[in-house]
């Protein structure tokens, strides 16, 4: 023991949305709670991800809507992007959702203490010293720390930009290259294109957003394609990195060829490794592998006072897991119980042009599990609001078991895909039949009345899905 040391029940390195989580609910259950923190709190996602990307995407939207303002009848003229202007309503929007999740007044409210005072490390499996020298000791820790970009170890990779770092470039470029087509990838190629820039989009995998159902990937690789995205997917490798005539030159190989791109942003959206090389975690007698620390069921590591949430653990790396997970394993941690957490029911989605999400198995995964399951796709192009809104590009498709009881799965691509997604989420989760969310009445005319008639497409087979 370490007598010199803070001690406290449960100690939470990080206050993102699972530190937060957990310390939360560590302190409702009686624990006496510390929470360390090196950074800002809130976490990647609000300060650096998902809530600026989120902000980008909204000015996106208004330059699609602003271009097309023409065929209602209002006359205006090109719009143009002010960039300073725009990261500067970004990193405002930003401060604004931080100012009302208020985490350190809701620690405070709840006798967390909530230490800023650098990185902290372990000393050994119940001791972890921070930056300032200060030790805390814990019966039991989580390690609840976040995630980071990761840059491809190619000759150049200092050339290129991060995703978190996009608000740090002084000028809107002209020419973007970037490389990854997952969730992140999408997104920013999305937003650079309808602020005119020339994009380029990059990935080794076979398809873009791979986690997504294969029907999500080949209706937004179109949509990009459409939208003059320049798009590879399939590449062999990255080769380099080079300065060339005041541009930076992409170089790729691809089929059997080497093939380059100038630009003047190349943004690595390569990857989110957990942020966990520098926490002393081999003291305490865990070993890192993969880039995250290795859990069990119930988020504890071959330690078992010391459990790993959120993107330290490197499964689901997405807010709404965070949250989960967090409360889960504080409850494992204070009470000794053995929690796990939903995983099949955690929707996602990003907000491309059109937006996509889903939830559950894919009907990849659904055909394997079942060949009989039965599933339905619907038309945005035959949904009413889709019509008045000249946002007829996309389609919902439920999949559901071969009795067509149970809703397996939803995959939406479309004007509000994500909320679609997100009523089929709450449906799923309070156990609904198919024939139940078929008689649904949905108010007219909205998006969601989508769900309705993808239900009783379900529930008739392949015939086509009733009117609203």
């Amino acid at each position: 023991m370490n007598d010199d040391a803070d001690s406290y029940d449960i100690a939470v390195i990080g206050a993102g949305p699972a530190g937060t989580a957990a310390a939360l609910r560590a302190a409702e259950l009686g624990a006496a709670v510390v929470v360390l923190e090196a950074g800002r709190v809130g976490g990647t996602c609000v300060n650096t991800g998902c809530v600026p990307t989120r902000v980008l995407a909204k000015a996106a939207r208004l330059m699609r809507e602003t271009r097309s303002a023409d065929d209602y009848g209002i006359v205006v003229d090109e719009p143009r992007v002010d960039w300073p202007a725009v990261v500067a309503r970004v990193r405002e929007r930003v401060d604004a959702v931080r100012s009302i999740k208020r985490e350190a007044e809701r620690f405070a409210a709840a006798g967390i203490d909530l230490i800023h005072e650098g990185r902290a490390r372990f000393v050994d499996d119940h001791t972890l010293e921070l930056d300032s020298g200060r030790r805390v000791r814990a019966e039991s820790i989580l390690v609840c720390v976040g995630g980071r970009s990761r840059r491809l170890p190619i000759p150049g990779a200092e050339l290129a930009t991060v995703p978190e770092d996009v608000l740090s470039l002084t000028e809107l470029p002209r020419r973007v290259a970037v490389i990854g087509a997952g969730n992140t990838g999408a997104q920013l190629v999305t937003v650079f294109r309808s602020f005119g820039s020339e994009v380029t989009l990059l990935d080794v995998a076979p398809r873009v957003l791979m986690a997504s159902d294969a029907r999500i990937s080949t209706t937004i690789a179109e949509s990009f394609a459409a939208h003059g995205i320049d798009v590879h997917t399939g590449i062999e490798t990255v080769e380099r990195l080079d300065e060339h005539d005041g541009a930076i030159r992409l170089a790729w190989r691809e089929d059997g060829e080497t093939r380059t791109v100038d630009a003047d942003v190349v943004i690595m959206a390569t990857g989110w490794p957990a942020d966990v090389e520098d926490l002393g975690l081999d003291r305490a007698g865990i070993a890192v592998e993969r880039s995250a620390i290795p859990v069990d069921r119930y988020f504890r590591t071959v330690v078992p006072h010391i459990l790993a949430v959120g993107d330290a653990n490197g499964r689901d790396m997405l807010v709404q897991a965070a949250q989960f997970e967090g409360e889960a394993a504080a409850e494992n941690a204070v009470l000794g119980a053995n929690r796990r957490t939903p995983h099949h029911l955690l929707p996602a989605g990003g907000f491309t042009d059109p937006d996509y999400a889903g939830v559950g198995l894919t009907e990849e995964q659904a055909r394997d599990r079942d060949p009989s399951c039965v599933v339905a796709t619907v038309r945005f192009a035959d949904l009413d609001r889709a019509v008045i809104d000249d946002r007829e590009s996309g389609f919902l498709m439920l999949i559901a078991d071969r009795r067509r009881e149970l809703v397996l799965g939803a995959h939406a691509v479309g004007e509000n895909a994500v909320e679609v997604i997100q009523s089929v989420t709450t449906a799923m989760a309070a156990g609904i039949d198919v024939a139940t969310l078929a008689g649904v009445r949905f108010a007219y005319p909205t998006y969601s009345a989508v769900i309705g008639n993808a239900a009783r497409a379900l529930l008739h087979a392949d015939a086509p899905a009733l009117l609203e």
